[in-house]
């Protein structure tokens, strides 16, 4: 692995020792319920792998990402070169992550925005109580309110569920295969695009009628000790 990569995951590996030490001592003063566990050594799969912008190297919309010299000496191959995406201007990349997920690989850009200075009236609020068939209900202090429906990918993950439990009968706890892999990605994807599309209808809702304040509803502890039926287990908990 080239020495700025290896670098930055010894950099996540510490950031991972300090938020540990940190949930540690709320647990040792009572103020956290559960004991953290410590970070460990993976012993099998793939980490995620970032190089900063000081070691890439762009030319006619080309990155070049080295590999060091034992990859070299090993595989004879010292660089490999990725698309730079069209919508991205090179000055405000400042690092490009390689991440392993369920047998692919994504490469993730990590870059620098001008944000709008946006004139919010934090008096003004908006309620939100989050569920299942109605995923987001919002109101505002006002009186105006909107529902995101949920229907849709509670289904989804419905089939999703019923699916992995069919690939998976009478196999073992830790049996995997490629079909599984696919469909399980196909489904973080959907999940992914869901959230990220809601919180932004969420947020221009909030920044087209000024409101500066989002209260979430919250119940910390709410999946402790849940009972469930095989039924009500193919939905996402609330």
């Amino acid at each position: 692995m080239y020495v700025s990569a290896s670098q930055q995951v010894c950099n996540g590996v510490a950031e991972s020792f300090k938020s540990f030490y940190k949930l540690n001592k709320l647990f040792l003063t009572g103020k956290l319920e559960d004991r953290p566990k410590p970070p460990k050594y993976r012993r099998t799969g793939l980490f995620t792998v970032s190089y900063p912008k000081r070691w890439l190297k762009n030319t006619n919309s080309k990155i070049r990402l080295p590999l060091g010299k034992q990859v070299k000496a090993w595989f004879g191959l010292s660089e490999f070169f990725v698309d730079m995406p069209s919508n991205l201007d090179w000055d405000s990349v400042k690092e490009v992550r390689i991440l392993p997920r369920n047998g692919d690989f994504y490469i993730e850009f990590v870059y620098k925005i001008d944000f709008k200075e946006n004139v919010l009236d934090k008096s003004k609020a908006l309620g939100i109580d989050h569920g299942i068939d109605n995923w987001l209900t919002c109101v505002e202090t006002i009186g105006n309110s909107f529902i995101v429906d949920g229907k849709h990918l509670k289904s989804l993950n419905q089939w999703y569920n019923k699916r992995v439990a069919t690939l998976k009968k009478g196999q073992s706890k830790d049996y995997w295969t490629k079909l599984l892999s696919i469909i399980t990605e196909k489904r973080n994807r959907q999940m992914r695009d869901a959230v990220n599309k809601a919180a932004k209808l969420v947020v221009n809702h909030c920044i087209d009628h000024a409101i500066g304040t989002i209260v979430f509803g919250w119940n910390p502890g709410h999946k402790n000790s849940s009972r469930m039926s095989r039924k009500n287990n193919q939905k996402p908990m609330r």
